[in-house]
Parts: structure tokens; sequence; C-alpha cells
């Protein structure tokens, strides 16, 4: 939210005021409270009148500040808050003249008792700094009020996050509305809004706050990152790198790792799609048909019309078009595959659920006691109240009913449009509902799925998402167009929600609204199979790649069939993602944060630590992309490109810039038709242009994400020497541009001669 008039004025009706000095500091507990008059005192009648902020100074965890700031204590309590780890962690004070200092770590924040400037460094230096208006109390129209955070931003400092924006990529300039809407991907809008921004320089910040936080991120003031909420309380985590995966690290240490999906999501999930007409003679042509043109399938997903009209959700299969839905459910998975199903927290009047929903009290209602509904999506529509523990499991045993039949998922579609004049089970306050309804939400779903198939087979397909929301994954894009506009939007939103501790992402593979041309499908194509998850779905039209050619067709086989024999790799990285927060699909900046050519780079990404993916975005086939220093190897062609430099080159259908890191070693599995299999039996280790003297390691999982062993290879001048734990069966070694050994069994040391 805006305040000032320029850089001189406040705007109408708005009064500001900040701290200017400190008049006394309190140690209690491991916190140190400062009290702050927002007027100087030349007297003792200066105490008279006049605000005077509370600000509690903590750190919950080493290299972590919380900074906590009261103008009246005294509301009434307001929940839901965000589940976030808070432990007594002792901060380190010094007391000093003319600072107070405190110190987390390397962390140290620096107050000027004088006249309140402050200062953030770390052992690499500043980090950032703000002064005296760096925390300030708003008197506002209508009698409400304000509190405002304020930092300054250094120059050439880049920001990201803020949950999946289809904005650009980098922040700053824009103002941003932590809000969840149902706005598509090609607006200001998002469906998943997180308080939390990332700098270049290594700092995050999270405003622990699940209502509307207003973000101007160098806009109302070019040279200052500024977040404000309505009321009399604001409270920050300062969160230090000092690289920004350790940043993105600690924010999922404070709110919640990811947890790690089942290794057959990763494989290729089919949609019947939304507005098309299906029966199960449709679905085991798309099926069958995926079969027959040898395009491995792991999922088949049933979207909404699988109830009847006007009845969503009711979780009652249409038996006009599914007649025998058990029988069909088990004929599906004897050919392999998992099943997942549409659902949505909306009740519309014609379900059979609305009156028992209602009678219950598990709805939503308005102050005056009436069901809250509207006509919006589906006639006359309640929502459920997961506030409320009945209506929670209540909801929860109408799903375990589809999963007895042989669900296996939910893709848990809306959850933004909450309203907020409605009252709670448990008096939750509507405005911190807004947001966190999706939390609650998806965890609902998330743990009846872990109750009823075990924690290794949990996983959702979810759109809407709040802070902490990366714990129950994966996560999708929502309703993107079939364009090569919308596909490069759907990126930035996805590079902006992992840049913001979501550790999965995946998109509509050639868009959602209307029909892509063979084109665009063909190079989404290449993009949804080279992202963690990857699905083909969309509104009016069938996704099967039939329809769009016969290369269409060859193209969805070729990068299937690649992603599955990644999985070795992959799954290494989604357990080292449950593990540290990192996210498998990464930008640019999260993996080489010293390349300044990396900061801005929202058209390619990292797939984990080790393969750089840039999709193409025009009907020419050409792609441009940067790669950083050090020699590159394309995956599928094994060219060679030192990098430093920018690229432009043609691509035709099945490639695209596809290139592995220097000092690699990259598991390459036996099984295309499968993401789930034996990870090490006759696995190939690639391992590409390791340097003199160097060492690189590779962790091995197995398909349920058990660690299992190690491979470590050491550069000796021209020899190559490979050390494997953990290794029962017979593998291989390459050595890229070089030459390829086999190994056998029980053979852990292997020396090659380059």
């Amino acid at each position: 939210m805006k305040f000032t008039d320029g850089n001189w004025l406040v705007r109408e009706g708005y009064e500001i005021h900040f701290p200017r000095l400190i008049h006394e500091v309190e140690e209690i507990d491991g916190s140190v409270t400062l009290y702050a008059p927002c007027k100087y005192l030349n007297h003792r009648g200066d105490t008279l009148d006049g605000p005077l902020l509370t600000i509690k100074i903590s750190s919950p965890v080493d290299e972590v500040i919380r900074v906590e700031t009261w103008h009246f204590k005294g509301g009434k309590a307001k929940y839901p808050n965000f589940e976030v780890f808070n432990q007594a962690n002792a901060i380190q004070l010094e007391d000093e003249e003319e600072h107070v200092t405190f110190t987390s770590g390397t962390l140290k924040l620096k107050i000027s008792k004088q006249n309140f400037a402050l200062s953030f460094e770390n052992d690499n230096g500043s980090l950032t700094n703000a002064d005296g208006k760096g925390l300030a109390w708003i008197n506002g129209p209508a009698d409400k009020t304000y509190m405002r955070g304020q930092l300054r931003l250094g120059v050439g400092e880049h920001l990201y996050g803020l949950g999946e924006r289809f904005t650009p990529f980098v922040k700053n300039g824009q103002s941003v509305e932590i809000w969840n809407k149902d706005g598509g991907t090609s607006s200001e809008q998002s469906y998943k809004n997180i308080p939390f921004y990332l700098s270049s320089k290594g700092y995050g910040i999270f405003v622990n706050h699940p209502e509307e936080v207003s973000f101007e991120l160098g806009s109302e003031t070019v040279s200052r990152s500024q977040f404000s909420v309505e009321g009399e309380y604001l409270d920050y985590y300062f969160i230090n790198g000092p690289t920004p995966k350790e940043v993105v690290s600690r924010y999922t240490e404070l709110t919640g790792k990811p947890a790690l999906p089942p290794a057959w999501s990763f494989g290729l999930w089919l949609s019947t799609s939304f507005t098309t007409d299906y029966n199960e003679e449709t679905v085991n042509h798309f099926v069958d048909g995926m079969a027959e043109r040898g395009i491995p399938l792991s999922v088949f997903h049933f979207d909404c019309f699988w109830m009847k009209e006007f009845e969503w959700s009711n979780f009652i299969w249409d038996r006009r078009n599914f007649p025998d839905p058990e029988g069909m459910l088990k004929r599906l998975k004897d050919k392999g595959l998992k099943i997942c199903v549409w659902i949505n927290p909306y009740i519309a009047q014609k379900s059979v659920l609305f009156d028992e929903g209602m009678e219950k009290g598990y709805l939503l209602k308005k102050p005056n006691g009436d069901v809250w509904q509207w006509d919006l999506w589906q006639a006359g529509m309640g929502i459920v109240d997961f506030t409320n523990p009945d209506a929670c499991r209540w909801f929860q045993d109408k799903l375990k009913v589809l999963l007895d039949m042989g669900v296996d998922s939910f893709k848990t579609d809306f959850g933004e449009r909450i309203p907020t004049d409605v009252i709670y089970h448990d008096g939750s306050d509507p405005q911190k509902m807004h947001n966190y309804y999706a939390y609650l939400y998806n965890q609902v779903v998330f743990d009846l799925l872990k109750e009823e198939k075990g924690e290794e087979e949990a996983v959702v397909f979810a759109r809407s998402a709040t802070t902490g929301g990366q714990q129950f994954p994966v996560h999708w894009g929502g309703d993107c167009d079939s364009t090569y506009d919308a596909m490069a939007e759907s990126l930035r939103g996805g590079l902006s929600l992992t840049s913001s501790g979501f550790g999965y992402w995946s998109h509509d593979i050639g868009g959602f609204e209307n029909t892509a041309t063979p084109d665009v499908f063909k190079r989404w194509t290449a993009f949804g199979l080279l992202s963690s998850h990857s699905r083909f779905h969309g509104s009016s039209s069938y996704r099967v790649p039939w329809n769009f050619d016969q290369e269409a067709v060859d193209v969805a086989r070729h990068f299937t069939k690649l992603k599955n024999s990644l999985m070795p790799y992959l799954y290494g990285q989604a357990v080292e993602n449950s593990q540290t927060g990192v996210p498998v699909m990464r930008s640019m900046l999260l993996e080489f944060p010293e390349d300044p050519l990396c900061e801005t780079l929202d058209r390619q990404y990292m797939l984990g630590e080790s393969i750089l993916v840039a999709p193409i975005f025009n009907e020419e086939g050409i792609g441009s992309f940067y790669l950083p220093k050090g020699r590159w190897t394309h995956l599928l062609s094994g060219e060679v490109i030192e990098g430093g430099t920018w690229i432009k080159e043609p691509y035709d259908y099945f490639s695209l810039p596809l290139f592995v890191r220097p000092n690699t070693i990259l598991p390459i599995g036996t099984s295309e038709e499968n993401p789930v299999y034996d990870y090490t039996d006759g696995v190939t280790f690639k391992i590409y242009h390791l340097s003199n003297n160097q060492k690189t390691e590779r962790t091995l999982v197995d398909a349920k994400g058990k660690k299992i062993g190690s491979v470590i290879a050491e550069r000796m001048a021209n020899k190559i020497n490979v050390q494997t734990t953990g290794l029962d069966k017979a593998y291989h070694i390459e050595i890229v541009g070089n030459k390829k050994v086999s190994v056998n069994a029980g053979n852990n040391n292997v020396t090659i001669e380059l």
C-alpha cells in the first residue's frame, strides 16, 4: 500500500509515525525488547502524549532475526497464524552507548539509539539498511491504522518470489498484494501468494501475516522495499544466506519442508480436459492410444465431469457416463496406471452433500447465520468450513470412498475464492483466513492420503497455496492460454514460486485455454516433460498428442522416455529438496549467485543442480540462452560449449538447449517406460568434464527415496578414480567424450585412464 505523495509529501488523510530513538532496552528470556517513542525527548514532558512503539527482537534459529513491532498491544487476538518454527534460540545483545547490536550466527542487526537507523549485515558485509523510517505506525482514513516496514534496495539489487507471480521475474518496481485470486496466468493476480521475497544479495524477508500484505518493491520509493499490513502489529523475519539457496532452505526450516512425492508422480499425467465430453470408452481410447503409440503413461486424471453437472462437488461418479466406476478403475490400474480425480471445496446446492453440510454446520455462514452462497462457478454453492474438525472428517470420509475404489490422488482445484463476510466455526478472522484457507484445504486432503495410502504415496495436484503449502506437493500453474506468451509467463510464475520455498511445479502442457498450434504444443511438450511434474491437460479440447500431428506423438514419446531415464538423478534431487528445501526446478540465480548475468534470467532454469533447460518460445525454433562459465555438454547431442556467453542456435522439435554442468556425475537409468524401477540396476554414471584435481559426488537413492549409497569421482592428471558405496549390481561408467566401461557387481573402486 502506498502512503506517500511523491518524495516529500504524505498522502492526504494519512499520518506516518516512526521511532525517533531508543529510550529503553530490556532483555527477557533470550529476546530483547526496545521502547521507541515517535518523537524526540528533550525533557520529561515530552514523554506525555504521542505513540510509543514496542519492538521485540528475537531469533528462532541461527541466521534468522525476527522483528515484531506493536503500537497498541491490547487488540483482541486474531487467528489463524502461520505455523512457523520458533524455538528458544538466545540472541546475543551488545548494548553500547550509541548502538544496540543483535547477533544470530553470522547475522547482525545494528540499530542506532539516537535516530533508529538500522542495518543488517553478515560476514560478507552490509546486506541492507534503513533510516529512521524503517518501521512506522500509520493513521489512515476511516480510523484505519497500518504498520509498515521499509529497507533500502542497493544499486543492482534484485528481488524475487512473493509466490507464483506471472509478472516480470525480477520484482523490482512492482506493487504486489498478497491476496489469493483466480485470475489466470496473464495478470498481476496470483493463485499462490507468499509473503516472502528473496534478494540477490543473499537474504530474504518473510512477513509473518496470513492476511493481506502489501509490498512496494522499489515502486513507491524507488530505492526501498516496503511491506505493510492493516492493524497495530507487524511481524517479519530477516533470513540470512549468505547464498540464495541457503535463504530458501532456512525459510522452509521456518515454514515447513516439502514432503517427498512418490516416484510415480514424476511420470506423465494425462487428463480428460475440462469441458470435453467423455466416458469410459473415451478414457480407454486415450489410454490405449498412448500405449499403442509407445508413449509411457503413469497417471490418468479425471477432470470435473466425472461428477454430474450442477453437483460439484458431490464426490459421486456420474453413472450415466461411468456406470461401473469400480470396475473401470480396476481395469485402468491393471494397465499399470495411477488414478487422479478432480475435486474442490465448494458444494453446489444441487449436490446431495449440500443439505447434509448445511444441517450439520459444515458450511461457511454469514454473520446472520445463513449459509454463505453464490452462483459464481456452481449454482448456489456453499464452502466447506475447514476450521470445523467434524467438517474436515466429513470431507475426508467422502474422499475415502473414492480411495477405496482405487483412486490414488486428488487434483485439489480452487480454494482462492474465499469470502470475507463469513463466520468460521472456530472464530477465525475472515481476513486472515482468505489466503490461509488454501493451506487447510490441501492439508485436509494430503493428511487423508497419508493416512490411507501411506506417507510415501501421498501427493496432490494443487492450484491454490499460501505460506507452508509447500509441505503438500505438487502445485501447478493454473489457467494459461495456448501461446508462446503464456508459456513464458507460466515459467516466470513457476520460477517465482520455487524461489518462495516450493520444491515442485507443473503446468498444463500446450496451455489450458483454446488450443495450441502443433508448433506450440510440441515445444511446450519438451518444456513440460523437463519440469518436475508433467501433465497434458486443457479446457475445451483433448490434449492427446495425435490430435495435433504425428510428429507431436513422436515428440511426446521421446521426452517422456528421456524423463523416465533421468529418474535416478531427478528423484535424488527430490530427496534433497525434502531435506533442505532447495527446489528441484530452480532459477539460474539460485544455482549461480556469483554470476550477475544469471540474476535476471527468466526463460531458462536448472532442473536440479546439474541440468540446464531453456525452452524454445518462437516459431523459428531458435534457442536463446546463456551458459555460465565452464564446459557444458548437450545432454542429447554431446555438443560441448564453453560457457560465459549468450548463444542462439536452431533446434528441431526433438531437442532444445539442454546442457549438463561440468564436474557432474549424472546417473542414467535403464527404464524409459516407467518412472519407478531399480535406479541402480545397470545404471550408467556419466561423468562430465571433471577438472584436474577435482572431486565430485552423487548420492544414490531408491524409488522410495531411501539413500542407498554414493558415487565419488576424482580426477588426477590423466586418470579418473571412481568409488561407489551401496551398489550391489553391475553398472557402467562413461567419461563423456572419452570412453565407457562396464563394471561388475561388487567392484567399488575403478580407475579409468583418459
